[in-house]
């Protein structure tokens, strides 16, 4: 196909033709050897060394949904990197946050983010929240090969619903199955803590900045239990990724807000090492 466009300077004929909305549809029509789940790994014995991804969470507020993820990536009990980043903007109102293993979930994601943008082409309109959630699970099963042979990504998805008027989150599990989390969600290795933690410190009636600060302290809590979780790094100044998507769009927290709130929950663990408790009834 690259050739025949080199010599005649004109784009393929696949690229003219009217077809689906869906650019994973249009790779597997056309080059299908492409698409992650296509490839041949070679014949090996025991689970594939790669570097992983670990914990992600999300949190909803009143008004839209924070996703958050920690900076460290792990192979095996070694830190494969220390400020790798696990969660990135899927289209204007909707994010996604990766666990398992690095390369292949980036690369699923860079991948997810052209599906979207593709559909918006074609057909003129964005996709439902309700929409993306089924695309991202159908790209995730056709990763099943891959993690069997110990190379799964797990993410957690969310944003904000323009036809609901609220924040939303999914999960998946390996095989490409999808569940509606109320309120809040985790995932990756230590997502057994982070969940932990927001059980106790959620509310319905959560401010951004309080749902903000509530993603850190509940990674905070995975990185005490999880030694495959980071924790804010002040030394190297690497802090959590953390997001914000409203009715106005998906928005990054800034290094300084990061550091902000990193540095006032660590101020505050001197005092109360486990952590705020939970509001008495």
């Amino acid at each position: 196909m690259e050739a025949n466009t080199r010599s005649t300077g004109r784009l393929p004929a696949a690229f003219l033709t009217p077809g689906s909305s869906s650019f994973m549809d249009f790779l597997s029509e056309h080059q299908p050897e492409l698409l992650p789940g296509n490839r041949q790994l070679p014949p090996t014995q025991g689970v594939i060394e790669a570097p992983h991804g670990t914990t992600i969470v999300a949190v909803t507020f009143p008004g839209g949904v924070v996703l958050a993820g920690d900076r460290r990536a792990t192979m095996g009990n070694v830190i494969a990197q220390r400020d790798i980043e696990k969660v990135f903007p899927a289209d204007e109102y909707s994010a996604v946050g990766i666990a398992g293993t690095a390369g292949l979930a980036v690369e699923m994601v860079k991948l997810f983010q052209l599906e979207l943008e593709h559909f918006e082409k074609v057909e003129g309109a964005q996709l439902s929240l309700e929409g993306k959630a089924n695309r991202l699970s159908t790209m995730i099963r056709s990763n099943l090969g891959m993690a069997m042979q110990g190379l799964a990504v797990v993410p957690l998805f969310a944003g904000y619903d323009l036809d609901r008027e609220k924040g939303r989150i999914f999960s998946y599990d390996v095989t490409g199955g999808r569940s509606e989390e109320q309120g809040y969600a985790a995932t990756g290795s230590g997502s057994i803590f982070a969940r932990g933690a927001m059980k106790k410190l959620f509310r319905d009636d959560l401010t951004e900045d309080q749902a903000t600060t509530l993603v850190v302290q509940a990674l905070y809590d995975a990185a005490d239990d999880d030694s495959a979780t980071g924790g804010p790094d002040v030394a190297r100044r690497i802090y959590p990724i953390v997001t914000v998507i409203t009715e106005d769009g998906f928005r990054r927290l800034t290094d300084d807000e990061s550091s902000e709130i990193a540095r006032s929950i660590l101020e505050r663990r001197l005092e109360q090492p486990d952590g705020p408790r939970a509001a008495l009834l």
